[in-house]
């Protein structure tokens, strides 16, 4: 699994709007792509103007070759592409670490894979 965060800053609220409608469209896309695991649209409390999009992907290869070359991608960039100049990062992370409830509903950190 790769996790992609896309980070837009976005100074005027109603462009804000937009962005959170162009997502509610394109999410039809993620939830139909069998590459996309998960995803969250989320706004900073600190600073207004930078929403992240987290993506977890199956890989950065069923990202950018099955997903971008799959059927699905088209409608998804149709929806958010007004909105590309205002990305000021979009990468692919490996998961170092990740929570996970115990048997006693606490939560513990485990190590998901050795970093490069």
């Amino acid at each position: 699994m790769t996790v992609e965060y896309i980070r837009y800053t976005v100074a005027d609220a109603a462009r804000q709007d937009q962005l959170i409608a162009a997502y509610q469209i394109a999410a039809a896309s993620l939830d139909a792509a069998p590459e996309c695991l998960s995803y969250e649209l989320a706004g900073c409390e600190e600073d207004v103007t930078s929403i992240i999009l987290r993506i977890e992907w199956a890989s950065t290869e069923a990202h950018m070759q099955g997903f971008r070359n799959g059927p699905y991608f088209a409608a998804f960039f149709r929806a958010i592409g007004g909105f590309v100049k205002e990305i000021t990062e979009m990468r692919h992370y490996d998961v170092l670490l990740a929570s996970q409830p115990t048997k006693d509903g606490q939560m513990s950190m485990r190590q998901v894979q050795a970093h490069r």
